[in-house]
């Protein structure tokens, strides 16, 4: 008899690979990027750094900090890396080594790196367009004068309402950024938009798009079916599987009471691995069992090792089979939905766990 006590983390890099290439088209002229900061959204940075480079020729990448630039260098020896948190003295040492590309946000970032030029680097600037998070505002774009504006290679925004199409805001930003860039940046290549950007059309794609969340298979267009592959699988197995008397509690503080006789699956699986505590009692998983696909409930508080499921309508259910908690059939998309948060949170917090069997799926 064989038994797994761990859940198991599947990544389809096939489909990240695909992912990338139909966002690269949807791109029209632009040129793709690749986000992987986060640890490449939690899934191993090294790993989807290499299968892009290698298997999807992508040779542009955004990284949050230094460290994560130098973690991936190595596996893109001539790709360019951009730092979306710029440069300061806790960095300046890799950006020196490894001619890392730094996004500048601020006048007192941009007076550090006068400072402290990289010879062949040429920074990228950031401009406020109405996130109203990092960037340059319009007053300070005014004070720079024209040799400091002659030091960037890149100008670049972030949107605020990219995954809702018809938001004012998306037509407010993009009117910004091309004025601003007009007026201060006429000759250098714009950068505004990140996957959901890719959605809105030629003229949110400027010529840099940077590919996250869609290319890891989340949908950030929900206005329209999902384009995307799933990339991230996740199951974990049954420990147990008990009946339920009427009348009997579930879990941490007694949530659940069985009203009618009942029968429940021990899941080794909870909020230690990123499972949202905010699933118990209204999340989901799912069986496969006697070629059928069964839906059940998780019932009582999700703990930090377990769930706990009402599998009475699933038909020979045994200690040892697999309890499905994201697929094709119930994505990332949906459980963030049912947890009342977003799919990128939950990619976040799954992916970082280090107690999963983790498994990564390539031709």
């Amino acid at each position: 008899m064989s038994i797994l006590t761990r859940p198991i983390l599947e990544i389809n890099l096939n489909h990240l690979v695909d992912n990338y290439k139909q966002l690269q088209q949807l791109a029209n002229k632009s040129t793709a990027a690749a986000v992987v900061k986060d640890d490449a959204y939690g899934l191993n940075a090294e790993i989807v750094a290499r299968t892009l480079y290698e298997k999807a020729q992508c040779r542009n990448f955004f990284v949050a900090h230094a460290v994560e630039g130098e973690k991936i260098k190595k596996f893109v020896p001539d790709a360019s890396i951009y730092v979306l948190q710029g440069i300061g003295q806790d960095s300046l040492e890799i950006f020196q080594r490894l001619k890392l590309i730094p996004v500048i946000s601020s006048p007192e970032m941009l007076e550090y790196w006068k400072e402290n030029r990289i010879d062949g680097i040429k920074p990228v600037i950031h401009i406020e367009t109405g996130l109203n998070r990092l960037g340059f505002r319009e007053k300070e774009l005014k004070n720079l004068s024209e040799s400091e504006r002659k030091e960037f290679g890149l100008v670049m925004s972030h949107l605020a309402c990219g995954d809702e199409k018809d938001h004012f805001m998306n037509k407010h930003q993009l009117d910004n950024f091309c004025r601003l860039k007009e007026e201060f940046f006429p000759k250098i290549p714009g950068s505004l938009s990140a996957s959901d950007g890719v959605f809105l059309g030629i003229a949110f794609q400027q010529d840099i798009v940077r590919l996250g969340a869609a290319m890891y298979g989340i949908n950030t267009a929900p206005y329209r079916e999902n384009q995307m592959k799933n990339v991230v699988y996740l199951k974990a197995p049954v420990l147990q599987v008990e009946d339920l008397s009427v009348g009997e509690f579930v879990g941490y503080s007694a949530t659940y009471r069985a009203n009618s006789p009942r029968k429940i699956a021990i899941i080794s699986i909870g909020y230690g691995d990123g499972i949202p505590r905010s699933l118990s009692n209204v999340g989901k998983v799912f069986f496969k069992t006697l070629g059928k696909l069964s839906e059940a409930r998780i019932i009582g508080r999700v703990s930090m090792d377990n769930i706990i499921c009402d599998v009475t309508n699933v038909d020979a259910l045994k200690v040892g089979d697999l309890a499905y908690l994201i697929d094709d059939f119930y994505t990332l998309d949906d459980m963030g939905r049912d947890a009342g948060t977003i799919s990128y949170e939950i990619l976040s917090r799954i992916g970082k766990n280090t107690r999963y069997l983790r498994k990564y799926i390539e031709a």
